[in-house]
């Protein structure tokens, strides 16, 4: 089968001579038709992550259809269009116990800990293969899994609002980054009633967030009550502190392995708090976005380029420069796509 793999850092190719996977039991075998690009890939393929070996298959954000069930999976879910979730908890350890499987420490990570989905067919956990609603198009399915981080942060953000003494304003939300996971933050707000304001330095970023009902701040707009931190930068973090509240919550969404200069002073003395999010936890976000009235729907609208598997390498750089979300076309569009 054709696969998408890194050789090293930077070095892309298509291979048509892959080994085709088979589903034990509780698998289920997908026939991929497409997959989303962020910037954990994009840090892989330049080099900052490493994966576990060489050639590795990359890719995370995927949806299909099933195309085999494995021994215990039912077998009506054969041709079933499914997202899928990339993130695959142990299950057991006291993370996934207390409900907190983004932080398992067995957690397997396709693209990344395990070989990724940029190719043909995948085998996973039929559990993490989520059905797809009938109005959503295939540029719905291939934004559910990043549309799942942003829900989640903001999921988590409201908990601890709602468990702070004195809360803060969530009414006055700032999202620090346009690019895709900015963008999807946009979504998610605005499934909680939230029109947030928008700060980037690219213009075409910003506008595509104002599209989706984003403002721009001012030069002196600041007092946000709950502002989000997507860019990863030691930039960003450093707005995120200047234009929040005294009491104010920051929640960090964006990664970066540089270091960043803090002056705790001003933490400190304004009471600001500062919350890490990372990725989702299994079952619920997922469920969240894939349910019938779930934000799932329409968040296509962030994809901006779309290429074909023979032109990965090309995906690969637009997704490092065009405002928007990429994304590479594996098989033909989906006959249960409204798109089709």
């Amino acid at each position: 089968m054709r696969a998408v793999i890194l050789d090293e850092p930077r070095s892309l190719r298509v291979v048509s001579d892959w080994p085709e996977p088979e589903p034990g039991p509780g698998e289920v075998l997908v026939q991929v038709l497409g997959v989303g690009i962020c910037g954990s890939d994009l840090a892989l393929h330049a080099g900052h992550r490493r994966p576990p070996a060489f050639p590795w298959v990359i890719g995370h954000e995927a949806f299909g259809q099933i195309e085999v069930t494995g021994p215990g999976v039912d077998r009506g879910r054969a041709g079933q269009r499914v997202v899928v979730e990339p993130n695959i908890p142990c299950g057991g350890c006291l993370a996934c116990r207390a409900g907190r499987t983004s932080a398992c420490p067995y957690r397997k990570s396709l693209g990344f800990s395990v070989p990724g989905a940029l190719a043909d067919k995948i085998v996973v956990p039929a559990a993490f293969a989520w059905p797809v609603p009938a109005d959503w198009g295939d540029c719905d399915a291939v934004c559910a899994e990043p549309l799942a981080v942003a829900l989640a942060a903001v999921r988590r953000a409201m908990a601890a609002l709602a468990a702070a003494v004195t809360p803060a304003r969530a009414d006055r939300c700032l999202v620090i980054g346009a690019g895709s996971q900015g963008t999807l933050a946009c979504i998610a707000l605005a499934a909680s009633g939230i029109s947030p304001t928008v700060l980037d330095p690219h213009p075409g970023r910003l506008a595509l967030a104002r599209e989706l009902g984003a403002r721009a701040p001012g030069p002196a707009d600041t007092g946000f009550g709950l502002v989000f931190e997507t860019s990863g930068t030691p930039a960003g973090l450093a707005e995120a502190v200047d234009r929040a509240e005294g009491g104010g919550l920051i929640v960090l969404i964006g990664q970066s392995s540089r270091p960043v200069p803090l002056v705790t002073e001003r933490i400190v003395q304004r009471q600001l708090t500062l919350m890490g999010s990372l990725i989702y936890d299994h079952p619920g976000d997922f469920a969240q976005v894939t349910g019938e009235r779930g934000p799932g729907r329409r968040a296509g609208r962030v994809l901006r380029a779309c290429y074909p598997m023979a032109e990965a390498g090309a995906a690969f750089q637009a997704a490092a420069e065009v405002p928007g979300k990429t994304w590479i076309r594996v098989g033909p569009a989906s006959s249960q796509s409204p798109e089709a």
